[in-house]
């Protein structure tokens, strides 16, 4: 994929997709394939290039079991895939799902940019033809040789398409994500928005595709009929999540900081907000003010205070920060952060940089903290001590690739859920104060 997975909230295994999907009636189709190798080259700004596959170390996480590594934390958060699935193994995972559960719809997606899947068509008839409607998730559309192609597959039951535009400029695109069709992957988007429902990716670069060329980019998707847009602050350093040491991606670009993004968004949204959905990752969502939207409800704030009947230490990353530290203000819950933007990038050497005099004895790590349990807990002990290291809550938020398509009070009830039950895990391992 062409997208810079640094940008997101957290980085999804795929159970974590399937769930989501199920939630919205969604079989997910993996086609597998690398970027790089799958996807027509390498565009400028991916979270991949650089990334040496020849030396591979697991991270160690959630999955783990006994030892250091699993498919996910060695393989998986890198992208080594392989080549894309042969069509007879992509129809058959379509007809090993369908054996236990009905869906509605199949997103198709995969690591490499599914446009240049060589079956695609073939793949979307025989989906369409079992009565199916079908998700193209992800793609950049560089892989597409004509427009022929696009009308082809909404003939076929694409009825959604989620698209990496970077730009609606042909030239930019073609110098940026080495689109060397960029003009005919702009008609085939444009297609895809008069007759799909559209979302659209836009990862933000200063500089390059900021400012009038961004206007000029969201000015043509409401043209066109795009239903929304993900602006993606551009990551270039470890701590903005380049965690598989291919920092920079490119060198004497400075990202945006996080409150310089969060105005990009905003501005866009009051500009184009009427016409078009406009959210941001890692934040923020103009219309349902995730992530963390209840740290805009005190009354809500104030009844889960009230449920915190333990002590405990969250330690989480510069976005969540803020957010978490006024979630449980006046609590025996402490906040602490690491050199990292995003939570869920957190890894063991992240760790080693917590100072452990702020660390009470129940310690709770992001539950996608790309560390293996022991690990945490040596790391975290280091000093003699005998804390308890647990993994939080999977989701206490959303991001706006998950918000775009939600309502405040959808988003409201998640946050709620999600908070109240990391509360409960607080009391249930967290130090209770004397009687």
């Amino acid at each position: 994929m062409n997208f810079n997975l640094a940008n997101f909230q957290s980085i999804w295994n795929t159970e974590e997709k399937e769930e989501v999907l199920k939630s919205k009636s969604q079989l997910l189709v993996d086609l597998k394939g690398e970027p790089g190798k799958n996807c027509g080259g390498f565009c400028k700004f991916c979270y991949f290039r650089k990334v040496d596959r020849s030396n591979v170390t697991p991270f160690g996480c959630k999955n783990c079991t006994y030892q250091i590594g699993c498919e996910y934390c060695t393989y998986s958060i890198r992208e080594i895939n392989g080549d894309f699935l042969p069509l007879p193994l992509a129809l058959q995972q379509v007809q090993s799902a369908l054996l236990f559960q009905s869906y509605k719809k199949v997103n198709i997606t995969g690591g490499g940019d599914i446009s240049f899947y060589p079956d695609l068509i073939p793949l979307c008839e025989y989906i369409g033809n079992m009565g199916l409607r079908i998700h193209l998730g992800y793609t950049s559309g560089k892989g597409f040789k004509d427009l022929e192609t696009a009308k082809a597959l909404v003939d076929a039951g694409v009825d959604e398409v989620t698209f990496s535009v970077f730009s609606t400029d042909p030239e930019m695109r073609r110098e940026w994500l080495n689109d060397r069709n960029a003009r005919v992957s702009l008609k085939c988007l444009q297609y895809f928005c008069e007759n799909c429902e559209v979302h659209c990716a836009v990862i933000v670069i200063p500089g390059v595709n900021d400012g009038e060329v961004l206007n000029k980019t969201l000015s043509d998707l409401v043209d066109w009929g795009a239903k929304g847009v993900i602006l993606m602050r551009f990551a270039n350093t470890t701590e903005q999540g380049l965690i598989l040491k291919n920092a920079p991606i490119l060198e004497g670009i400075t990202p945006h900081t996080l409150e310089e993004f969060k105005s990009i968004v905003r501005e866009a949204h009051e500009n184009f907000g009427d016409s078009i959905r406009v959210t941001g990752t890692p934040l923020y969502d103009p219309v349902t003010k995730a992530p963390f939207a209840i740290t805009y409800h005190e009354h809500i704030l104030e009844r889960l205070r009230d449920k915190v009947e333990a002590e405990a230490t969250i330690i989480t990353g510069r976005v969540a920060y803020p957010f978490l530290r006024k979630v449980f203000q006046d609590t025996p819950v402490n906040i602490v952060k690491v050199n990292k933007d995003i939570a869920d990038l957190i890894t063991g050497e992240d760790l080693k940089g917590v100072d452990l005099r702020e660390l009470k004895d129940t310690v709770f790590i992001p539950p996608l903290a790309l560390v293996h349990d022991r690990v945490a807990e040596e790391i975290l002990n280091r000093d003699g001590g005998d804390r308890m290291v647990l993994r939080g809550v999977d989701r206490l938020t959303l991001d706006g690739e998950l918000s775009g398509t939600l309502t405040e009070e959808e988003v409201l009830e998640f946050e709620k859920r999600a908070f109240n039950e990391l509360i409960e895990k607080i009391n249930i391992f967290g130090k209770r104060g004397s009687p």
